[in-house]
């Protein structure tokens, strides 16, 4: 199972529709995605994380947030118009979150609303989708789920190389120290030329003084 989820991008739809739900998994499942299916955004957020299982109230999904952990969405489908939470709700909080901001999110629906459609590709969503989704679609989804795999692997590259500044600034410090021991040795020469030139004024009267006598 772990070599599927490797090679496989993981989608996560949302729709109240069943009937939807069936097309847009069977269209996905299709291109080789591995699926979850929701009906709900309180369903979605609860299966990303971002909302805890709350013993009483039953239309909470029991998802336990350590199997959570371990699933990754690579990219998240869900239809506009749903009771309670509309998909423009769940894109909104999805976006709000620091951990879940990177995922692609691709808004469907069956009104063709300017307004909504621009609404969403303001608030991040990657795509706009007229139902019923078509195949062409669905194609559509992989150089999102490309490039925000790319963003991924970019921010952890900064981590790696956190240890760099560390070394730079030790590098900095030993060519310091190298630069005042060879600005102390000139100094050193000079002293002693100094005492050498002294010395034999010094001693040059006794010495003349010696062949005089």
């Amino acid at each position: 199972m772990g070599m599927a989820t490797e090679s496989q991008f993981h989608v996560l739809a949302v729709d109240d529709s069943l009937i939807d739900r069936k097309l847009i998994e069977r269209l996905l499942k299709t291109s080789s995605y591995q699926v979850t299916t929701v009906d709900s955004g309180s369903k979605a957020l609860e299966f990303l994380g971002l909302q805890e299982y709350d013993p009483s109230n039953p239309n909470t999904p029991s998802v336990s947030p350590n199997i959570n952990q371990e699933v990754e969405v690579n990219l998240i489908i869900t239809d506009y118009c749903m009771p309670g939470m509309t998909g423009y709700d769940l894109l909104k909080k999805i976006k709000e979150s620091s951990s879940l901001r990177n995922i692609p999110v691709v808004i469907m629906s069956s009104e063709n609303v300017p307004s909504r459609i621009s609404r969403c590709l303001e608030e991040g969503a990657e795509e706009f989708f007229l139902k019923p989704v078509r195949l062409s679609d669905v194609n559509r989804l992989k150089p999102h789920m490309m490039k925000a795999k790319c963003k991924d692997q970019k921010q952890e590259k900064p981590e790696e190389d956190s240890e760099k500044p560390d070394q730079l600034l030790s590098q900095q410090q030993e060519e310091e120290q190298q630069q005042q021991q060879q600005q102390q040795q000139p100094n050193n020469n000079k002293r002693k030329s100094m005492e050498e030139g002294l010395s034999p004024d010094r001693t040059r009267p006794r010495y003349s003084g010696l062949t005089v006598v």
